[in-house]
């Protein structure tokens, strides 16, 4: 499955655009590392694992692509964040929709405002897609800067063990 996810990926992107293609990591240089997508469903698995993509690409150290320019890493990073809301929609899950949309919107707020908490919410939000169990621990972020509920709910959804992993892959792919 998971050579198969990183394909997908790649091959989607490298279809869409040359741009894209041109973008694409070297196939030795690409890492295949499963990030935050092994805390939740495993159907929701390419679309989280391509919105984080994006997200790396617009503020960390991506694993599939290297845009030559901010320019180009602003647009690429876009295109993967709307391929996968898509792939996520297409599941017919309104409520996980939701979801990715709070996760990019406080991600957002997160990395404008430098704070701390961007890998809590994304380790809640993966255990917990589409469960609508969300809205207090995010709220503890957006208004308080608090991570807290966040990690504790991806913690009590997935384990400690789990939760740990993704937090420390992440930790190696942020950029402050």
């Amino acid at each position: 499955m998971v050579t198969d996810l990183w394909e997908t990926m790649a091959v989607d992107a490298a279809a869409e655009s040359a741009l894209w293609a041109d973008c694409l990591l070297p196939e030795p240089a690409r890492d295949r590392s499963l990030v935050f997508s092994p805390l939740g469903e495993a159907r929701y698995a390419l679309g989280l694992e391509t919105i984080y993509e994006g997200y790396l690409v617009h503020h960390g150290r991506p694993r599939l692509f290297e845009p030559p320019d901010s320019d180009t890493a602003l647009l690429l990073g876009d295109y993967l964040y709307a391929h996968g809301v898509a792939r996520i929609s297409a599941l017919h899950d309104v409520a996980a929709v939701a979801d990715l949309s709070e996760l990019i919107s406080l991600c957002s707020q997160v990395r404008a405002e430098e704070a701390d908490g961007d890998g809590a919410l994304w380790a809640a939000t993966a255990a917990l897609l589409g469960r609508g169990a969300l809205d207090d621990a995010r709220t503890a972020l957006r208004l308080h800067a608090d991570a807290a509920p966040l990690e504790h709910a991806a913690r009590t959804a997935a384990g400690d063990a789990a939760v740990d992993a993704a937090l420390e892959a992440h930790a190696g792919r942020r950029v402050s």
